[in-house]
């Protein structure tokens, strides 16, 4: 059986590109996760900062990220990185803004950088996250 060398080519490009497929499924890469509720938002945070247990939650309406406090006022941002969510509680030199619907917060930290979450309670965790640098 002789087949063509461009047959050959597109057969070689098949099967190299179904194992890239099958090596990111294995490695469990995929779409950024999202926060479907408050208990996945938990979980997370927990993941995040071990024994965090938030007493308020602002999840973001697309699920791509959360503000969350604890009774001991540490608020922690969450924002997704890879296929999970990474977690930091805000320092005294965070910042946050309004930018039209959304609230941009900067956590002062390079390597984490800033999100921006669409939350019903912006001007809240304004307040909160500016008030942590006094």
């Amino acid at each position: 059986m002789d087949l063509p060398p461009a047959l050959l080519q597109f057969l070689g490009s098949l099967v190299a590109i179904l194992a890239l497929a099958g090596i990111a499924y294995w490695l469990g890469l995929g779409p950024s996760p999202r926060l479907a509720d408050e208990a996945a938002a938990r979980v997370a945070a927990d993941e995040a900062v071990s024994g965090f247990t938030p007493t308020a939650i602002s999840l973001d309406r697309d699920g791509h990220g959360a503000l969350m406090r604890d009774a001991a006022g540490r608020i922690l941002l969450l924002r997704p990185h890879g296929v999970h969510f990474a977690g930091r509680i805000l320092s005294p030199y965070a910042r946050a803004y309004r930018d039209g619907a959304a609230l941009v917060i900067d956590s002062a930290e390079k390597r984490y950088g800033a999100a921006r979450l669409e939350v019903d309670d912006a001007s809240t965790w304004v307040d909160a996250i500016e008030a942590l640098g006094k």
